[in-house]
């Protein structure tokens, strides 16, 4: 994931800026760049890693007292110089983490005005905009203001104005910006890990915040325009408590990481210009595939199974998902030009690796989804697809899930020779997401659904693996038993467990199998179950009468509705395990990554 950062003060900021950025480095890039303001602009941008930055600011130094500094993973336009962060123009220079949607829409308005761009990123029409504000009259804040209003998607973004040492802007929606208070100096970055040395009060910008910062003052503005008061906290800006930021836990601050996690993941392979996915180079063609096999454990074994939904029902080729670790032991049937695919969240599974090399000797084509492109899995693969999921401390996974739903969602997309309408939808997830994590359903339920001994999950279609990721994350993290279970299974064996005692927790978008889904739920409601249904206000409205509670989430279409409606599930497992007082981050017997079989 990308990292941003940016300072003001009464000094030169320029060193102070590029080792923020060195502390960054762990969230991986691909190039990187710095701009200040003393009277006029600066900027220096290099490709690759920070030691080519460092040699330019050796070879070209710049210094002023307002600067900002980046950190890119390319997702839109190449890893190129004329591509890395801060994006400039004459009037001011900008960095942002994440993805602006609208920004085909706003790039053609701009060209029509006259502005000319140079990249290929959606970042650039941010300063252009702004530019178009500032040369129709707009202050520096109400043009950043005007900016910031018309943007769509999920973003954190630092802005400083030529001519004005003594100003930083700054502004979020679903991605994390930490603003951090010295003296005669004030930051912003998008990981209070970059700000470690510099600040021991930090506080949080909430969505759709803007802040107007100074060497002296941060004045924080809300959605409604008003001056808001955010909270100012104290930390020691140090060891793991620094990573979890404004949140109690990683994993609830993981949760909220994921409409930027989702964006980076998607901009690595959509190209918005020609509406298409491309993926990385393979050694093989994809055109060639005649049967998938995913193979894989755990939450990356659930994302398969709503792959195989995907990939059949829009590119036709067949799809087996196995677990990982019963894979070789069923003597696999391989099919000449079949391609393994492996999802692993660490790269380093041990019995998804012993799948590949047995897979691998019966002349498979290898693909794998990883979130460490180094890892062991990936040196095993013949084309390689990374999740930009960034670091992922809790042990129960949230983004690197939804983070693996968007690649097979674009790998599904990129199997298929045509596919209208589909790629838009997936584009629009983000923003959907940032609305979804915003829903306030969860606690009251969580006082309830603590006592219970027994929670099922049920779905049908996409929701079915859905209901057996949300009931793996409740067991893992609350040690409540729970269990997930296509819908229409219940009548062959698991209605007899449903007693006024079992919560039901139905996964039912108002889609295709709504319907039927509907019928499970009235069974489960007559022999006194208590449901939890999610699902849009339709679904809440048709099923009021049988519902215990309902968790109303916006309308989506179906083909993305399973990245969306993991969220619910996963907050609910959470608020749960937090009333029960369990160790949610590293909750007992379970390890990030398994390395033995």
């Amino acid at each position: 994931m990308c990292g941003i950062v940016g300072i003001v003060s009464s000094e030169n900021v320029s060193q102070k800026i590029f080792e923020s950025l060195e502390r960054l480095e762990y969230r991986g890039y691909d190039s990187a760049g710095i701009a200040v303001v003393n009277g006029e602009l600066q900027r220096r941008r290099a490709q690759g890693k920070l030691a080519n930055l460092k040699k330019e600011l050796k070879k070209s130094p710049i210094a002023g007292n307002a600067g900002i500094g980046h950190t890119r993973w390319a997702t839109h336009g190449l890893p190129i110089t004329e591509n890395a962060h801060p994006h400039s123009t004459a009037k001011v220079s900008v960095v942002h983490n994440g993805i602006i949607e609208n920004f085909l829409e706003l790039r053609k308005e701009l060209e029509k005005a006259g502005y000319k761009f140079t990249s290929q990123t959606d970042t650039e029409v941010i300063p252009i905009l702004i530019t178009y504000y500032l040369d129709n009259g707009e202050s520096d804040f109400k043009a950043f203001q005007k900016t910031i209003s018309r943007l769509h998607g999920a973003f954190a973004i630092g802005a400083i104005f030529n001519g004005n040492d003594n100003l930083l802007m700054a502004a979020k929606r679903g991605s994390p910006l930490a603003i951090g208070y010295g003296d005669d100096e004030m930051f912003m970055a998008s990981d209070a890990i970059a700000l470690a040395p510099l600040s021991q009060k930090i506080c949080y910008l909430e969505d759709d915040d803007i802040a107007k910062i100074t060497s002296t003052s941060c004045e924080v503005f809300g959605k409604d325009g008003k001056s808001a008061e955010r909270e100012v906290k104290i930390s020691n800006i140090s060891g793991a408590a620094v990573g979890k930021g404004n949140y109690r836990h990683f994993m609830l601050k993981e949760i909220h990481e994921q409409p930027i996690a989702i964006a980076q993941t998607l901009n690595a392979y959509y190209d918005p210009f020609n509406a298409k996915i491309n993926l990385p180079k393979a050694k093989f063609d994809l055109r060639d595939i005649r049967k998938i096999t995913i193979v894989a454990c755990g939450t990356s074994y659930y994302a398969g199974m709503v792959a195989k939904y995907w990939i059949e029902q829009i590119a036709h080729i067949p799809v087996e998902v196995d677990v990982a670790s019963e894979y070789r032991y069923r003597k696999p049937v391989y099919q000449k030009g079949g391609m393994f695919l492996a999802i692993s969240q660490s790269g380093e599974t041990a019995d998804t690796l012993a799948a590949i090399k047995h897979a691998k000797a019966a002349g498979q084509y290898i693909a794998s989804i990883v979130n460490v492109p180094q890892s062991s899995i990936a040196r095993e693969s013949d084309l390689i697809i990374p999740t930009l999921a960034g670091p992922e401390i809790g042990v129960a996974s949230t983004k690197a899930f939804t983070c693996q739903l968007t690649a097979l969602a674009a790998l599904a997309i990129a199997l298929t020779p045509s596919v209208p309408g589909l790629l838009p939808q997936l584009a629009d997830v983000p923003s959907l997401l940032t609305d979804i994590l915003h829903i306030d359903a969860y606690e009251d339920l969580a006082d309830e659904m603590s006592l219970a001994k027994t929670v099922l999950y049920i779905g049908r279609g996409t929701s079915y693996p859905i209901a057996m990721e949300g009931a793996l994350k409740l067991k893992e993290i609350s040690y409540i038993h729970a269990e997930g279970f296509g819908a229409g299974e219940l009548k062959h064996g698991p209605i007899a467990l449903i007693d006024e005692s079992v919560p039901v927790v139905v996964i039912a978008p108002y889609d295709e199998y709504f319907a039927k889904t509907a019928s499970n739920v009235r069974e489960v409601a007559a022999r006194g179950g208590k449901v939890i249904l999610i699902s849009n206000s339709k679904g809440c409205k048709e099923l009021k009468d049988v519902t215990y509670k309902c968790i109303k989430m916006p309308f989506v279409p179906s083909f993305v509705a399973p990245i969306l409606y993991a969220i619910p599930a996963q907050l609910l497992a959470y608020h749960i395990a937090v009333k029960k007082g369990t160790d949610v981050d590293q909750p007992r017997n379970l390890a990030k990554s398994v390395t033995v079989e």
